[in-house]
């Protein structure tokens, strides 16, 4: 029977090849995005879950009370682990982790001098852990044991990929030399396994912890490095939210009192992917509601992709009735009739998932190039049982209802040419299926408008400062650069290209930051609200073009001689008048940094636009300037930037040249927004598409349905456009129903997705008219040749036919 079955399905549909070809490409499509989208939502829920005890490690993060609210950090005091392993001694295990981002690796001779070659220096990502730390996580050694690697002070574990990088074969790495940025010498003692890409431990060089206390760590309760990290294995018998509540005694027995808005809480470790507010070693999480969002665009995809073939196989009722009437006069039972109509759908969704399968290897680099990973499709049973599923699914959606509706033709009626086609039923349904495609792909439209918005919003909004044609050039952390830097910055402004040059710990904005609260005008409390502090030379101002509204700029100098302040905290402070501030002193770090107020800008975003304006403080502090920021002529940027680095390397020749456009790090503060927003255009593009193909099907069943009509409106002498007409007052009508469905909708998700940034767009009438356009105007130029297909018939072969 079902070899039966499949000889007619083919035969049946070499038959009616438009209509397997049509189907082919929506059901190929809607299969392909949904895999596509499958690959991601498995690896990003895949983060760390292959840890033993992944159920019963936390991290230990801050979460400091505030006028504002809670302020939530990844951040740890020097102090925490040890006094957890003290208190808490049924505590399984207890381990710190430091990070520094883009430190410099040099390859030293055997003599432990270095070699100044480019290929023997590197920029990485280091790790100083504790011993305890791969007790605590499962990351295999293919060289050493962490207990011995980790133990002292000089040994180091490199991934195999950076050894294999290094040394060229990892196997030749253990007993070799590295030194680390601050001139350190470390021994290669072990060898990682390569870290799995779902981790957000991406270790490739990590160093003892006990190296870490030379290192710029506050080491009391209060200080909190969010570089530091303290992870924690609860026994099995000990709950979070127990754990919680003795963190809360731990901090009240460690802590100075008039530090008591500051707590501790429990982190779990598979929620660390997921909770920006925290964030995580990899530079970025990805949102559970990106997750639910991702999982159910791909869903309506699917079942878009599944609605136009239910349109197009009941379009084909007509051409098919005469079929199923023999077919039952012959003596087939409507059960056989269902199974062979299942067996077409079945053998259709086949084809339909090998081109989505080559279409997903197609499209996969361009996802990969889009979300910075590195998915691949490989055989195994988590895809065996997303094709298997998406199968099964698509043609039991797909196919019961046509064959259910075409199996249930009355054979006397179609034998007697007095079936219209009225028998195939649902012509309500099918209308309802294309306003649901619509009102997906009309959500998705608004989705992509308002995201785009959004992001040309921040690409264009004013910061408050000049951003233009200003590169950042780091300055090496060793002992020598605070003498070096002065002279190399002279040299930089004797040349033709350079307007302006400034020292500074962070550029005019950046997601690095230091903040803290401050004694204003000898006053006894601190002040009740963090100032985010910039530490830079006096040329700041003019490089960055920083408009003053009052005082000026403080003098030149190494350290703190004044402070300028902007607007906001002046208003913060209960001045209306910025000139009254000037002269009142600033005392951060209980006396340590005390100034006068010399000037006030205006304010200007010294941070990423998603978040609110900070109150700010400048001032020179030499010893923490990390780069230079250099204003140069945008007409001779290549030969002034080439000028640049040769006076860069002739000043610090150990050293690896990096250089940034400030307008290019900028953008990396958006780099998931600019990934959401180019997601959604293709998803609202594939939605259009798929709906289109639909909307093709439903007209071609309505051309089929009203051929006698059509051919009586004619010989009554209506015109070629009055009957176009009548075929686009129809759909026109339901894609107007689907707008008004998801414009409530769009607005709802949108509104809370904006909710999330500081600076946002406002939703406006002109989103939705925009959306209203687009839908229309693409229908009606989809449904156009169908429409004058059936205009321009000949009438009498329509009453030839009946």
């Amino acid at each position: 029977m079902l070899n039966y079955n499949l000889k007619t399905a083919w035969q049946n549909l070499k038959s009616h090849k438009s209509y397997v070809v049509i189907n082919a490409i929506s059901l190929s499509i809607g299969i392909g995005a949904c895999l596509l989208i499958f690959l991601v939502v498995n690896f990003e829920t895949s983060f760390d879950n292959f840890h033993a005890d992944k159920e019963r490690i936390y991290r230990v993060v801050a979460a400091t009370q505030s006028p504002a609210g809670v302020q939530y950090s990844k951040a740890t005091a020097y102090p925490v682990a040890e006094g957890l392993r003290i208190d808490y001694p049924q505590l399984e295990k207890v381990a710190r982790i430091y990070e520094r981002k883009n430190q410099q690796i040099t390859l030293p001779d055997e003599a432990g001098k270095s070699v100044n070659l480019p290929d023997r220096k590197f920029k990485e990502q280091v790790f100083f852990a504790e011993p305890e730390f791969f007790d605590l996580f499962n990351f295999p050694f293919a060289a050493g044991t962490a207990k011995t690697a980790l133990s002292g002070v000089d040994g180091a574990v490199l991934s195999k990929e950076t050894a294999e990088k290094f040394f060229g074969d990892w196997n030749n790495a253990v007993g070799k030399f590295i030194k680390y940025a601050d001139g350190s010498i470390f021994k290669v003692s072990g060898i990682l396994e390569n870290v799995p890409a779902n981790t957000d431990f991406p270790l490739q060089v990590v160093l003892p912890f006990k190296a870490a206390e030379q290192q710029d760590i506050p080491k009391n309760w209060v200080g909190q490095d969010p570089s530091l990290n303290t992870y924690i294995t609860l026994p099995a018998n000990l709950q979070a939210d127990q754990f919680n509540a003795e963190l809360k005694r731990f901090v009240k027995k460690h802590t100075p009192a008039e530090f008591a808005n500051q707590e501790y809480i429990l982190q779990p470790l598979d929620q660390i992917h997921y909770q920006s507010e925290f964030g995580s070693y990899r530079g970025s999480t990805f949102s559970k509601k990106l997750i639910t969002a991702l999982s159910l665009v791909g869903l309506f995809l699917l079942s878009i992709a599944c609605i136009n073939f239910i349109n197009l196989a009941t379009a084909q009722a007509v051409t098919r009735s005469k079929e199923v009437g023999v077919r039952k006069v012959l003596g087939s039972s409507k059960n056989q009739l269902i199974s062979q109509f299942l067996t077409e759908t079945f053998l259709i969704t086949i084809i339909s998932t090998s081109v989505a399968l080559g279409g997903a290897f197609v499209g996969l680099p361009f996802l990969n190039n889009l979300l910075h990973t590195s998915l691949s499709i490989e055989p195994g049973l988590p895809l065996f049982v997303f094709l298997l599923s998406i199968i099964s699914l698509v043609s039991l959606l797909s196919g019961l209802y046509p064959a259910i509706v075409l199996s249930g033709f009355n054979p006397l009626k179609i034998l007697q040419s007095r079936f219209t086609g009225r028998a195939a039923g649902g012509i309500s349904l099918r209308r309802v299926l294309v306003v649901f495609q619509f009102t997906i792909a009309q959500i998705l439209i608004i989705g992509t408008l308002v995201v785009v918005s959004q992001m040309d919003l921040f690409q264009h909004a004013s910061t408050g400062f000049d951003k233009d044609a200003v590169v950042i050039v780091n300055i090496p952390r060793d002992t020598g650069r605070i003498n070096k830097s002065d002279a190399l910055k002279n040299q930089m402004l004797q040349q033709p290209g350079v307007k302006n040059v400034s020292l500074s710990s962070f550029s005019a904005m950046d997601v690095a930051s230091w903040d803290d609260k401050f004694r204003f005008d000898n006053a006894v409390k601190k002040s009740e609200f963090n100032a985010e502090f910039k530490w830079a030379d006096n040329d700041y101002f003019k490089t960055y073009n920083i408009e003053f509204i009052a005082g000026r700029a403080y003098a030149k100098a190494d350290s703190i001689n004044g402070y300028v302040v902007n607007e906001l905290l002046t208003q913060r402070l209960g001045f209306k008048n910025p000139e009254e501030i000037i002269g009142k002193k600033i005392d951060i770090w209980d006396g340590k940094l005390v100034a006068p107020v010399v000037g006030v800008v205006k304010n200007f975003n010294g941070a990423s636009l998603k978040e609110e304006l900070k109150p700010t403080l400048i001032g020179s502090f030499k010893m923490v300037y990390r780069s230079f920021n250099v204003k140069i002529e945008p007409a001779n940027a290549k030969q002034t930037l080439a000028t640049i680095e040769k006076l860069w390397n002739n000043t610090y020749p150990e050293h690896l040249y990096e250089v940034q456009f400030l307008d290019e790090k900028m953008a990396g503060f958006y780099k998931q927004e600019q990934q959401l927003s180019q997601i959604f255009q293709v998803c609202a593009g594939i939605a259009i598409f798929i709906s289109c193909l639909g909307l093709y099907g439903f007209v071609s069943f309505m051309a089929v349905q009203r051929t006698k009509e059509i051919g009586i409106r004619k010989v009554l002498g209506a015109s070629v456009s009055s009957i176009i007409l009548l075929f686009s007052k129809e759909f026109s009508i339901l894609i107007s129903i689907a707008f008004l469905i998801a414009t409530p909708i769009a607005w709802f998700f949108m509104h809370r997705w904006l909710q999330g940034f500081a600076y946002r767009v406002e939703i406006g009438v002109g989103f939705f008219i925009a959306t209203i356009a687009i839908a229309q105007l693409i229908a009606w130029l989809t449904v156009g040749y169908q429409a004058l297909k059936a205009a321009l018939a000949n009438p009498v072969k329509s009453f030839r036919s009946e």
